[in-house]
């Protein structure tokens, strides 16, 4: 995909909330894209935008102006129907807090997005081991997540967010609750196998190490893009 094709685009969005007698504009003319392969940081304090961004990428949300692409699509005025397939299919989510389901396997949990794809079992099973392999846990397909360590677990919602071969990864701060070192570890898988799948990340964040780690950090406060600059990524 070229950069005149981008995984992702926000062109001119506004989102608007109200509180009560409050309005909180927490998206004023956003423009921003993403590309094939890109790890793009969003940056700012506590109720800057950043996950308004989030939930708009992820087709959780609409804006009140403006338009959203996705993979070439103006996806911003489709039904639920279609935002609810292409959530499904074309776009992965990896939370701070993993998201797991508890008394699933991890192997049940990677491949839970391709079961409510209607992917063939063969198929199914064939993309599990070759996830799980790819993120290193081929030896805990059988474990339930609460026998993993906090970075194994990032790493099954990896895989589970990568195995169907989504175009665009949305995470919220994936690197929080984990110390240094299997947050690089993290962080190295979400860029090998970005790059390999070809998938877009947008990740929400204030952990200085995955902002280092990205090829481009996204500054917002009050809504607005106050900063974006591209950095020679590790």
């Amino acid at each position: 995909m070229s950069a005149a094709n981008p995984v992702l685009e926000l062109r001119r969005v506004h989102k608007t909330y109200r509180l009560g007698p409050h309005v909180v504009r927490a998206l004023q003319g956003v423009d921003l894209a993403a590309q094939r392969g890109e790890m793009l940081a969003l940056t700012g304090p506590s109720g800057s935008g950043k996950s308004t961004l989030l939930n708009l990428a992820g087709l959780i949300d609409r804006p009140d102006a403006g338009e959203v692409w996705l993979g070439g699509l103006n996806v911003t005025a489709i039904g639920e129907a279609q935002a609810t397939q292409l959530r499904r299919d074309a776009i992965g989510f990896v939370f701070q807090g993993f998201n797991l389901i508890p008394v699933m396997t991890v192997a049940d949990n990677v491949d839970y997005p391709l079961f409510l794809a209607g992917v063939n079992a063969l198929e199914r099973r064939r993309r599990v081991a070759s996830m799980l392999h790819a993120v290193g846990l081929e030896d805990h397909a059988h474990h339930r997540p609460d026998a993993l360590s906090g970075g194994q677990r990032q790493r099954v919602a990896i895989a589970r967010a990568l195995v169907k071969g989504p175009s665009l990864v949305v995470a919220d701060e994936p690197t929080a609750s984990l110390d240094s070192h299997t947050a690089d570890q993290v962080l190295d898988l979400m860029r090998e196998c970005g790059r390999a799948a070809g998938a877009a990340f947008l990740i929400a964040s204030h952990d200085a190490r995955l902002v280092r780690r990205c090829d481009r950090v996204i500054g917002l406060l009050d809504g607005c893009i106050v900063d974006a600059r591209a950095r020679a990524a590790a």
